[in-house]
């Protein structure tokens, strides 16, 4: 018993410091804050973090909180209900985003708080710089965000 106390308070003081060195193929989490500090990125330690970041649901906390790992967009005002539903259609806009116009893309305008008269702009201005918006295909909703922020607003 006085180990597993011992484990679990070092763990706690630990963990600030394992922050965001966690393996990016593991997502954040409280997986990715108290297992992430293998260097190595082994299979054994992104298992410990997956499992961790599973059992305990707690990625969308992170994400909509800014904590355990994740970010947020840094340009935006933290708009909770925009990064969450950019986290969840993020392909569904890239698509959206591509042509120029669709459902995904009108929810995030309006979640923009977008005038409804400057969407088709808003829209075209998108589709004119994809490739700035959506560079490696590997992008986070936060990055997206952010360089919507950047073109758009």
């Amino acid at each position: 018993m006085k180990k597993l106390l011992i484990v679990m308070l070092l763990l706690a003081v630990a963990a600030p410091a394992l922050a965001g060195q966690g393996a990016s193929n593991t997502g954040c989490g409280l997986g990715t804050v108290l297992w992430g500090n293998e260097s190595d990125g082994s299979v054994i330690s992104q298992s410990l973090q997956a499992t961790t970041n599973g059992t305990f649901g707690n990625q969308t906390f992170g994400i909509t909180s800014g904590t355990l790992g994740c970010d947020q967009p840094a340009n935006l005002v933290k708009n909770d209900r925009l990064l969450a539903f950019t986290a969840d259609n993020l392909d569904l806009l890239a698509r959206d985003i591509a042509s120029g116009q669709g459902e995904t893309l009108a929810t995030v305008a309006e979640l923009l708080d977008v005038p409804s008269a400057d969407q088709p702009a808003f829209n075209t201005a998108l589709q004119a710089n994809f490739d700035k918006i959506f560079v490696t295909g590997t992008e986070t909703a936060g990055v997206v965000l952010d360089r919507i922020a950047v073109i758009a607003l």
